[in-house]
Protein backbone atom coordinates (compact mmCIF):
# COMPACT_ATOMS: atom_id res chain seq x y z
CA UNK A 1 0.00 0.00 0.00
CA UNK A 2 3.03 2.26 0.17
CA UNK A 3 3.41 2.31 -3.62
CA UNK A 4 2.94 5.61 -5.36
CA UNK A 5 0.19 5.98 -7.89
CA UNK A 6 1.13 5.42 -11.53
CA UNK A 7 -1.08 8.32 -12.56
CA UNK A 8 0.95 11.43 -11.94
CA UNK A 9 2.62 14.03 -14.11
CA UNK A 10 6.41 13.97 -13.87
CA UNK A 11 8.29 17.15 -13.01
CA UNK A 12 10.20 17.04 -16.30
CA UNK A 13 7.03 16.65 -18.38
CA UNK A 14 5.35 19.42 -16.38
CA UNK A 15 8.21 21.89 -16.77
CA UNK A 16 8.64 21.27 -20.51
CA UNK A 17 4.91 21.79 -21.06
CA UNK A 18 4.89 24.97 -18.95
CA UNK A 19 7.75 26.45 -20.97
CA UNK A 20 6.04 25.66 -24.30
CA UNK A 21 2.70 27.11 -23.17
CA UNK A 22 4.38 30.20 -21.70
CA UNK A 23 6.09 30.87 -25.03
CA UNK A 24 2.74 30.48 -26.81
CA UNK A 25 1.10 32.93 -24.40
CA UNK A 26 3.82 35.49 -25.14
CA UNK A 27 3.48 34.90 -28.90
CA UNK A 28 -0.31 35.34 -28.66
CA UNK A 29 0.13 38.60 -26.73
CA UNK A 30 2.69 39.86 -29.23
CA UNK A 31 0.31 39.16 -32.11
CA UNK A 32 -2.22 41.55 -30.57
CA UNK A 33 0.31 44.36 -31.22
CA UNK A 34 1.05 43.20 -34.78
CA UNK A 35 -2.40 42.30 -36.13
CA UNK A 36 -4.97 45.13 -36.16
CA UNK A 37 -8.09 44.54 -34.11
CA UNK A 38 -11.45 44.15 -35.81
CA UNK A 39 -14.74 42.37 -35.50
CA UNK A 40 -17.75 40.95 -37.27
CA UNK A 41 -21.29 41.62 -36.16
CA UNK A 42 -23.11 38.64 -34.68
CA UNK A 43 -26.69 37.68 -35.44
CA UNK A 44 -29.12 35.11 -34.07
CA UNK A 45 -29.91 32.24 -36.45
CA UNK A 46 -32.22 29.46 -35.27
CA UNK A 47 -31.32 30.21 -31.68
CA UNK A 48 -27.55 30.25 -32.31
CA UNK A 49 -25.18 33.21 -32.52
CA UNK A 50 -23.30 33.31 -35.84
CA UNK A 51 -21.16 35.79 -37.77
CA UNK A 52 -22.71 38.10 -40.38
CA UNK A 53 -20.13 37.61 -43.20
CA UNK A 54 -20.23 41.09 -44.77
CA UNK A 55 -19.97 43.08 -41.54
CA UNK A 56 -16.26 43.01 -40.71
CA UNK A 57 -14.85 46.35 -39.54
CA UNK A 58 -11.42 47.28 -38.24
CA UNK A 59 -11.46 49.00 -34.87
CA UNK A 60 -9.22 51.42 -33.00
CA UNK A 61 -6.84 50.34 -30.30
CA UNK A 62 -5.21 46.98 -30.11
CA UNK A 63 -2.44 45.51 -28.10
CA UNK A 64 -3.39 43.41 -25.10
CA UNK A 65 -1.61 44.75 -21.95
CA UNK A 66 1.59 42.83 -21.32
CA UNK A 67 0.90 42.24 -17.63
CA UNK A 68 -2.39 40.54 -18.59
CA UNK A 69 -0.53 37.98 -20.69
CA UNK A 70 0.66 36.48 -17.42
CA UNK A 71 -2.58 36.86 -15.48
CA UNK A 72 -4.55 35.25 -18.32
CA UNK A 73 -4.48 31.72 -16.75
CA UNK A 74 -6.26 33.15 -13.70
CA UNK A 75 -8.64 35.27 -15.81
CA UNK A 76 -9.75 32.10 -17.59
CA UNK A 77 -11.56 31.18 -14.36
CA UNK A 78 -13.83 34.22 -14.70
CA UNK A 79 -14.14 34.21 -18.50
CA UNK A 80 -16.94 32.91 -20.73
CA UNK A 81 -15.19 29.52 -20.70
CA UNK A 82 -14.96 29.41 -16.89
CA UNK A 83 -17.65 26.77 -16.34
CA UNK A 84 -16.17 24.46 -18.97
CA UNK A 85 -12.64 24.87 -17.61
CA UNK A 86 -13.72 24.21 -14.03
CA UNK A 87 -15.60 21.08 -15.08
CA UNK A 88 -12.53 19.84 -16.98
CA UNK A 89 -10.24 20.42 -13.98
CA UNK A 90 -12.65 18.77 -11.54
CA UNK A 91 -13.04 15.87 -13.96
CA UNK A 92 -9.30 15.28 -14.21
CA UNK A 93 -9.00 15.46 -10.41
CA UNK A 94 -11.67 12.77 -10.14
CA UNK A 95 -9.82 10.64 -12.70
CA UNK A 96 -6.61 10.94 -10.70
CA UNK A 97 -8.25 10.13 -7.37
CA UNK A 98 -10.39 7.23 -8.58
CA UNK A 99 -7.57 5.69 -10.61
CA UNK A 100 -5.33 5.71 -7.53
CA UNK A 101 -8.02 4.01 -5.42
CA UNK A 102 -8.55 1.33 -8.06
CA UNK A 103 -4.82 0.81 -8.37
CA UNK A 104 -4.23 0.56 -4.61
CA UNK A 105 -7.12 -1.85 -4.04
CA UNK A 106 -5.80 -4.16 -6.77
CA UNK A 107 -8.66 -3.88 -9.25
CA UNK A 108 -6.41 -2.73 -12.08
CA UNK A 109 -4.08 -5.66 -11.47
CA UNK A 110 -7.08 -7.97 -11.52
CA UNK A 111 -8.36 -6.55 -14.83
CA UNK A 112 -4.92 -6.60 -16.42
CA UNK A 113 -4.33 -10.20 -15.29
CA UNK A 114 -7.64 -11.29 -16.81
CA UNK A 115 -7.00 -9.51 -20.10
CA UNK A 116 -3.41 -10.71 -20.40
CA UNK A 117 -4.50 -14.29 -19.80
CA UNK A 118 -7.29 -13.93 -22.35
CA UNK A 119 -5.31 -12.13 -25.07
CA UNK A 120 -1.73 -13.27 -24.45
CA UNK A 121 -1.59 -14.92 -27.85
CA UNK A 122 -3.77 -12.43 -29.72
CA UNK A 123 -2.88 -9.08 -28.21
CA UNK A 124 -2.74 -7.35 -31.58
CA UNK A 125 -6.34 -8.38 -32.11
CA UNK A 126 -7.10 -6.62 -28.84
CA UNK A 127 -5.19 -3.58 -30.09
CA UNK A 128 -7.26 -3.57 -33.28
CA UNK A 129 -10.47 -3.75 -31.26
CA UNK A 130 -9.49 -0.94 -28.88
CA UNK A 131 -8.49 1.39 -31.71
CA UNK A 132 -11.78 0.67 -33.49
CA UNK A 133 -13.77 1.17 -30.26
CA UNK A 134 -12.31 4.60 -29.54
CA UNK A 135 -12.43 5.73 -33.18
CA UNK A 136 -16.09 4.75 -33.58
CA UNK A 137 -17.16 6.56 -30.43
CA UNK A 138 -15.36 9.67 -31.67
CA UNK A 139 -16.66 9.41 -35.23
CA UNK A 140 -20.26 8.46 -34.53
CA UNK A 141 -21.07 10.09 -31.20
CA UNK A 142 -18.53 12.91 -31.13
CA UNK A 143 -17.00 11.65 -27.88
CA UNK A 144 -13.56 12.87 -26.98
CA UNK A 145 -13.34 14.35 -23.49
CA UNK A 146 -15.80 11.72 -22.22
CA UNK A 147 -13.31 8.98 -23.14
CA UNK A 148 -10.38 10.53 -21.29
CA UNK A 149 -11.35 8.65 -18.11
CA UNK A 150 -10.48 5.38 -19.88
CA UNK A 151 -7.01 6.53 -20.97
CA UNK A 152 -5.18 5.55 -17.74
CA UNK A 153 -6.70 2.07 -17.86
CA UNK A 154 -5.57 1.55 -21.46
CA UNK A 155 -2.07 2.77 -20.56
CA UNK A 156 -1.87 0.20 -17.73
CA UNK A 157 -3.13 -2.46 -20.15
CA UNK A 158 -0.38 -1.44 -22.55
CA UNK A 159 2.20 -2.06 -19.82
CA UNK A 160 0.69 -5.47 -19.07
CA UNK A 161 0.89 -6.45 -22.74
CA UNK A 162 4.55 -5.50 -22.95
CA UNK A 163 4.19 -2.11 -24.64
CA UNK A 164 4.62 1.45 -23.32
CA UNK A 165 2.52 4.45 -22.32
CA UNK A 166 2.75 5.97 -25.82
CA UNK A 167 1.10 2.86 -27.25
CA UNK A 168 -1.61 3.15 -24.60
CA UNK A 169 -2.21 6.79 -25.47
CA UNK A 170 -2.29 5.87 -29.16
CA UNK A 171 -4.92 3.14 -28.67
CA UNK A 172 -7.14 5.50 -26.65
CA UNK A 173 -6.68 9.27 -26.91
CA UNK A 174 -5.16 9.32 -30.40
CA UNK A 175 -7.80 6.90 -31.72
CA UNK A 176 -10.66 8.92 -30.21
CA UNK A 177 -9.28 12.17 -31.64
CA UNK A 178 -8.77 10.73 -35.11
CA UNK A 179 -12.26 9.23 -35.05
CA UNK A 180 -13.67 12.61 -33.98
CA UNK A 181 -12.06 14.19 -37.04
CA UNK A 182 -13.09 11.42 -39.44
CA UNK A 183 -16.68 12.22 -38.56
CA UNK A 184 -19.45 10.02 -39.91
CA UNK A 185 -22.27 11.15 -37.59
CA UNK A 186 -20.44 13.45 -35.15
CA UNK A 187 -23.16 15.86 -33.99
CA UNK A 188 -20.72 18.48 -32.63
CA UNK A 189 -18.80 19.15 -35.84
CA UNK A 190 -20.43 17.45 -38.81
CA UNK A 191 -24.00 17.86 -37.54
CA UNK A 192 -23.62 21.55 -36.63
CA UNK A 193 -21.68 22.45 -39.79
CA UNK A 194 -24.16 20.72 -42.11
CA UNK A 195 -27.14 22.39 -40.42
CA UNK A 196 -25.52 25.83 -40.79
CA UNK A 197 -25.09 25.43 -44.57
CA UNK A 198 -28.50 23.81 -45.14
CA UNK A 199 -27.42 20.22 -45.79
CA UNK A 200 -29.43 17.21 -44.59
CA UNK A 201 -28.08 15.92 -41.28
CA UNK A 202 -25.23 13.40 -41.72
CA UNK A 203 -25.62 13.33 -45.50
CA UNK A 204 -22.79 12.07 -47.72
CA UNK A 205 -22.00 9.32 -45.23
CA UNK A 206 -20.57 6.74 -47.67
CA UNK A 207 -17.58 8.93 -48.52
CA UNK A 208 -17.01 9.56 -44.80
CA UNK A 209 -17.13 5.87 -43.93
CA UNK A 210 -14.46 5.14 -46.54
CA UNK A 211 -12.28 7.92 -45.13
CA UNK A 212 -12.79 6.60 -41.58
CA UNK A 213 -11.72 3.12 -42.70
CA UNK A 214 -8.55 4.56 -44.27
CA UNK A 215 -7.76 6.48 -41.07
CA UNK A 216 -8.29 3.34 -39.01
CA UNK A 217 -5.95 1.32 -41.23
CA UNK A 218 -3.24 4.01 -41.04
CA UNK A 219 -3.46 4.40 -37.27
CA UNK A 220 -3.50 0.67 -36.58
CA UNK A 221 -0.50 0.15 -38.88
CA UNK A 222 1.34 2.97 -37.09
CA UNK A 223 0.66 1.50 -33.63
CA UNK A 224 1.34 -2.09 -34.74
CA UNK A 225 4.72 -1.15 -36.20
CA UNK A 226 5.73 0.83 -33.13
CA UNK A 227 4.58 -1.87 -30.66
CA UNK A 228 6.49 -4.52 -32.58
CA UNK A 229 9.63 -2.38 -32.47
CA UNK A 230 9.59 -1.85 -28.71
CA UNK A 231 8.80 -5.54 -28.14
CA UNK A 232 12.06 -6.38 -29.92
CA UNK A 233 13.98 -3.50 -28.34
CA UNK A 234 12.28 -2.04 -25.24
CA UNK A 235 14.97 0.66 -24.96
CA UNK A 236 13.75 2.05 -28.31
CA UNK A 237 10.69 3.46 -26.54
CA UNK A 238 10.79 7.26 -26.33
CA UNK A 239 9.56 6.99 -22.74
CA UNK A 240 11.59 3.97 -21.63
CA UNK A 241 12.93 5.66 -18.48
CA UNK A 242 9.66 7.37 -17.61
CA UNK A 243 7.81 4.06 -17.89
CA UNK A 244 10.09 2.17 -15.51
CA UNK A 245 7.66 2.31 -12.57
CA UNK A 246 4.66 1.29 -14.66
CA UNK A 247 6.56 -1.57 -16.27
CA UNK A 248 7.68 -2.83 -12.86
CA UNK A 249 4.08 -2.98 -11.67
CA UNK A 250 2.30 -4.39 -14.68
CA UNK A 251 4.56 -5.82 -17.40
CA UNK A 252 5.14 -9.22 -15.73
CA UNK A 253 1.84 -11.05 -16.15
CA UNK A 254 2.90 -13.92 -13.86
CA UNK A 255 3.43 -11.55 -10.94
CA UNK A 256 -0.10 -10.24 -11.33
CA UNK A 257 -1.63 -13.61 -10.58
CA UNK A 258 -1.21 -13.41 -6.80
CA UNK A 259 -4.44 -11.68 -5.81
CA UNK A 260 -5.68 -12.98 -2.45
CA UNK A 261 -8.99 -11.09 -2.54
CA UNK A 262 -10.06 -12.09 -6.04
CA UNK A 263 -13.76 -12.45 -5.15
CA UNK A 264 -13.94 -8.93 -3.75
CA UNK A 265 -12.05 -7.59 -6.77
CA UNK A 266 -14.58 -9.20 -9.10
CA UNK A 267 -17.31 -7.29 -7.28
CA UNK A 268 -15.23 -4.10 -7.51
CA UNK A 269 -14.70 -4.58 -11.24
CA UNK A 270 -18.43 -5.23 -11.69
CA UNK A 271 -19.44 -2.06 -9.82
CA UNK A 272 -16.96 0.07 -11.76
CA UNK A 273 -17.90 -1.58 -15.05
CA UNK A 274 -21.58 -0.87 -14.47
CA UNK A 275 -20.83 2.80 -13.82
CA UNK A 276 -18.92 3.04 -17.11
CA UNK A 277 -21.70 1.21 -18.95
CA UNK A 278 -24.32 3.59 -17.57
CA UNK A 279 -22.25 6.55 -18.78
CA UNK A 280 -21.97 5.05 -22.27
CA UNK A 281 -25.74 4.50 -22.36
CA UNK A 282 -26.31 8.07 -21.20
CA UNK A 283 -24.00 9.50 -23.87
CA UNK A 284 -25.65 7.41 -26.60
CA UNK A 285 -29.05 8.62 -25.37
CA UNK A 286 -27.74 12.17 -25.73
CA UNK A 287 -27.27 11.51 -29.42
CA UNK A 288 -31.08 11.21 -29.71
CA UNK A 289 -31.94 13.69 -26.92
CA UNK A 290 -29.53 16.62 -27.46
CA UNK A 291 -30.44 18.30 -24.16
CA UNK A 292 -28.64 15.51 -22.28
CA UNK A 293 -25.28 16.39 -23.83
CA UNK A 294 -25.09 19.72 -22.01
CA UNK A 295 -24.45 17.93 -18.71
CA UNK A 296 -22.68 14.81 -19.99
CA UNK A 297 -19.34 15.67 -18.36
CA UNK A 298 -20.77 16.27 -14.84
CA UNK A 299 -22.84 13.08 -15.12
CA UNK A 300 -19.81 11.08 -16.22
CA UNK A 301 -17.67 12.56 -13.45
CA UNK A 302 -20.29 11.67 -10.83
CA UNK A 303 -20.73 8.10 -12.14
CA UNK A 304 -16.97 7.59 -12.34
CA UNK A 305 -16.56 8.95 -8.79
CA UNK A 306 -19.28 6.76 -7.29
CA UNK A 307 -18.19 3.65 -9.18
CA UNK A 308 -14.56 4.09 -8.13
CA UNK A 309 -15.14 4.92 -4.47
CA UNK A 310 -17.81 2.27 -3.91
CA UNK A 311 -15.71 -0.29 -5.77
CA UNK A 312 -12.67 0.55 -3.66
CA UNK A 313 -14.67 0.36 -0.45
CA UNK A 314 -16.00 -3.16 -1.14
CA UNK A 315 -12.66 -4.53 -2.37
CA UNK A 316 -11.44 -5.23 1.15
CA UNK A 317 -7.91 -4.02 0.48
CA UNK A 318 -7.50 -2.53 3.95
CA UNK A 319 -6.41 0.97 2.92
CA UNK A 320 -8.13 4.32 3.33
CA UNK A 321 -10.22 5.06 0.25
CA UNK A 322 -10.41 8.79 0.93
CA UNK A 323 -6.70 9.12 1.74
CA UNK A 324 -5.74 7.36 -1.48
CA UNK A 325 -8.32 9.38 -3.42
CA UNK A 326 -6.86 12.68 -2.17
CA UNK A 327 -3.35 11.37 -2.82
CA UNK A 328 -4.30 10.68 -6.41
CA UNK A 329 -5.64 14.22 -6.79
CA UNK A 330 -2.34 15.55 -5.48
CA UNK A 331 -0.38 13.56 -8.03
CA UNK A 332 -2.33 14.94 -10.96
CA UNK A 333 -3.02 18.47 -9.65
CA UNK A 334 -0.18 20.18 -11.60
CA UNK A 335 -1.98 19.36 -14.86
CA UNK A 336 -4.64 21.93 -13.88
CA UNK A 337 -2.03 24.64 -14.39
CA UNK A 338 -1.33 23.34 -17.90
CA UNK A 339 -5.04 23.41 -18.74
CA UNK A 340 -5.39 27.02 -17.55
CA UNK A 341 -2.32 28.06 -19.54
CA UNK A 342 -3.59 26.29 -22.67
CA UNK A 343 -6.96 28.04 -22.42
CA UNK A 344 -5.29 31.42 -21.78
CA UNK A 345 -3.89 31.52 -25.34
CA UNK A 346 -7.43 31.71 -26.70
CA UNK A 347 -8.35 34.30 -24.04
CA UNK A 348 -5.45 36.59 -25.01
CA UNK A 349 -6.27 36.39 -28.72
CA UNK A 350 -9.99 36.95 -28.13
CA UNK A 351 -9.64 39.82 -25.65
CA UNK A 352 -6.96 41.34 -27.85
CA UNK A 353 -9.61 41.72 -30.56
CA UNK A 354 -7.72 39.93 -33.34
CA UNK A 355 -9.52 36.60 -33.66
CA UNK A 356 -12.04 38.05 -36.15
CA UNK A 357 -9.24 39.81 -38.02
CA UNK A 358 -7.33 36.54 -38.40
CA UNK A 359 -10.52 34.94 -39.69
CA UNK A 360 -11.11 37.86 -42.10
CA UNK A 361 -7.62 37.63 -43.62
CA UNK A 362 -7.68 33.83 -43.89
CA UNK A 363 -11.17 33.57 -45.39
CA UNK A 364 -10.47 36.38 -47.85
CA UNK A 365 -7.76 34.29 -49.48
CA UNK A 366 -10.30 31.62 -50.45
CA UNK A 367 -12.37 33.74 -52.84
CA UNK A 368 -9.74 34.00 -55.59
CA UNK A 369 -9.09 30.27 -55.89
CA UNK A 370 -10.47 27.43 -57.97
CA UNK A 371 -12.35 24.47 -56.52
CA UNK A 372 -9.29 22.38 -55.62
CA UNK A 373 -7.41 25.30 -54.12
CA UNK A 374 -10.48 26.51 -52.22
CA UNK A 375 -11.08 23.08 -50.65
CA UNK A 376 -7.47 22.88 -49.48
CA UNK A 377 -7.53 26.50 -48.30
CA UNK A 378 -10.66 25.95 -46.20
CA UNK A 379 -8.88 23.01 -44.64
CA UNK A 380 -5.82 25.20 -43.95
CA UNK A 381 -7.94 28.01 -42.46
CA UNK A 382 -9.54 25.62 -39.99
CA UNK A 383 -6.14 24.13 -39.15
CA UNK A 384 -4.86 27.59 -38.22
CA UNK A 385 -7.95 28.62 -36.28
CA UNK A 386 -7.98 25.32 -34.39
CA UNK A 387 -4.80 26.43 -32.65
CA UNK A 388 -6.74 29.21 -30.93
CA UNK A 389 -10.29 27.81 -30.72
CA UNK A 390 -10.43 24.16 -29.71
CA UNK A 391 -14.20 23.66 -29.65
CA UNK A 392 -15.46 22.13 -32.90
CA UNK A 393 -19.01 23.46 -32.60
CA UNK A 394 -17.72 26.95 -31.70
CA UNK A 395 -15.56 26.98 -34.83
CA UNK A 396 -18.52 25.82 -36.91
CA UNK A 397 -20.63 28.80 -35.77
CA UNK A 398 -17.64 31.06 -36.35
CA UNK A 399 -16.60 29.79 -39.78
CA UNK A 400 -19.45 28.19 -41.71
CA UNK A 401 -21.48 31.41 -42.28
CA UNK A 402 -18.38 32.78 -44.03
CA UNK A 403 -17.20 29.61 -45.75
CA UNK A 404 -20.59 28.76 -47.31
CA UNK A 405 -20.94 31.87 -49.53
CA UNK A 406 -17.24 31.77 -50.42
CA UNK A 407 -17.55 28.14 -51.55
CA UNK A 408 -20.50 29.15 -53.75
CA UNK A 409 -18.34 31.79 -55.44
CA UNK A 410 -15.71 29.25 -56.48
CA UNK A 411 -18.15 26.46 -57.40
CA UNK A 412 -17.35 24.28 -54.41
CA UNK A 413 -20.18 22.16 -52.97
CA UNK A 414 -21.22 22.76 -49.38
CA UNK A 415 -20.62 19.08 -48.66
CA UNK A 416 -16.94 19.44 -49.57
CA UNK A 417 -16.67 22.65 -47.52
CA UNK A 418 -18.10 20.84 -44.49
CA UNK A 419 -15.73 17.91 -45.04
CA UNK A 420 -12.73 20.26 -45.22
CA UNK A 421 -13.92 21.85 -41.99
CA UNK A 422 -14.16 18.49 -40.19
CA UNK A 423 -10.71 17.39 -41.39
CA UNK A 424 -9.15 20.67 -40.25
CA UNK A 425 -10.89 20.65 -36.91
CA UNK A 426 -10.05 17.24 -35.53
CA UNK A 427 -6.62 15.79 -36.21
CA UNK A 428 -4.61 18.65 -34.71
CA UNK A 429 -6.56 18.39 -31.46
CA UNK A 430 -3.96 15.72 -30.68
CA UNK A 431 -1.06 17.91 -31.83
CA UNK A 432 -1.60 21.47 -30.60
CA UNK A 433 -0.55 22.11 -26.97
CA UNK A 434 -3.31 24.72 -26.70
CA UNK A 435 -5.90 21.94 -26.67
CA UNK A 436 -6.83 21.28 -23.03
CA UNK A 437 -7.95 17.71 -23.74
CA UNK A 438 -4.51 16.81 -25.05
CA UNK A 439 -3.05 18.29 -21.86
CA UNK A 440 -5.44 16.10 -19.84
CA UNK A 441 -4.43 12.95 -21.73
CA UNK A 442 -0.74 13.71 -21.26
CA UNK A 443 -1.37 14.74 -17.67
CA UNK A 444 -2.65 11.27 -16.74
CA UNK A 445 0.49 9.71 -18.21
CA UNK A 446 4.25 10.11 -17.89
CA UNK A 447 4.58 11.48 -21.44
CA UNK A 448 5.87 15.03 -21.94
CA UNK A 449 4.51 17.17 -24.77
CA UNK A 450 7.84 17.29 -26.72
CA UNK A 451 8.05 13.49 -26.77
CA UNK A 452 4.38 13.21 -27.72
CA UNK A 453 4.93 15.68 -30.58
CA UNK A 454 7.96 13.75 -31.82
CA UNK A 455 6.12 10.42 -31.63
CA UNK A 456 2.92 11.55 -33.38
CA UNK A 457 4.46 13.82 -36.02
CA UNK A 458 4.77 11.10 -38.66
CA UNK A 459 1.17 9.92 -38.32
CA UNK A 460 -0.01 13.55 -38.31
CA UNK A 461 1.84 14.19 -41.57
CA UNK A 462 0.27 11.05 -43.02
CA UNK A 463 -3.19 12.30 -41.97
CA UNK A 464 -2.42 15.67 -43.57
CA UNK A 465 -1.57 14.00 -46.87
CA UNK A 466 -4.57 11.67 -46.66
CA UNK A 467 -6.93 14.57 -45.89
CA UNK A 468 -5.70 16.70 -48.79
CA UNK A 469 -5.84 13.74 -51.18
CA UNK A 470 -9.39 12.91 -50.03
CA UNK A 471 -10.50 16.51 -50.56
CA UNK A 472 -9.06 16.50 -54.08
CA UNK A 473 -10.90 13.24 -54.81
CA UNK A 474 -14.10 14.76 -53.41
CA UNK A 475 -13.76 17.74 -55.79
CA UNK A 476 -12.96 15.43 -58.71
CA UNK A 477 -16.04 13.22 -58.19
CA UNK A 478 -18.31 16.19 -57.43
CA UNK A 479 -19.08 15.08 -53.86
CA UNK A 480 -22.40 16.57 -52.74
Amino acid sequence: MEEKSSIKISSRAFLSSVIILLVLMIVAGTLTYIIPSGSYERIELDGNTVIAPETFRFSDGGGYPVWRWFTAPFEVLVSADAVTVIFIIVFIFIIGGVFTVLEKCGMLRFIMTSLVRRFARSKYRLMAFLVLFFMLFGSVFGLFEELVALVPIVIVLSYALGWDSLTGLGMSALAAGFGFSAATMNPFTLGVAQSLVGLPAFSGILFRIIFLALCYACLYAFLYRYARKIERTPEASLVYNEDSEGRAKYSDASSLAALPNEKQLKRTATVFGVSILLVIIYVIAGFFIPALTSVSMPVMALAFLIGGLVGGAISGYGGSVWRDFLGGIGGIAPSAILILMAMSVKLIITNGGIIDTILYYLSGSISGMGSYGAAIMIYAVVLVLNFFVGSGSAKAFLLMPIIAPLSDLVGLSHQIAVTAFCFGDGFTNLLYPTNPLLMIALGVSVVSYPKWFKWTLSIQILMLVLSIASLCIAVFIGYV
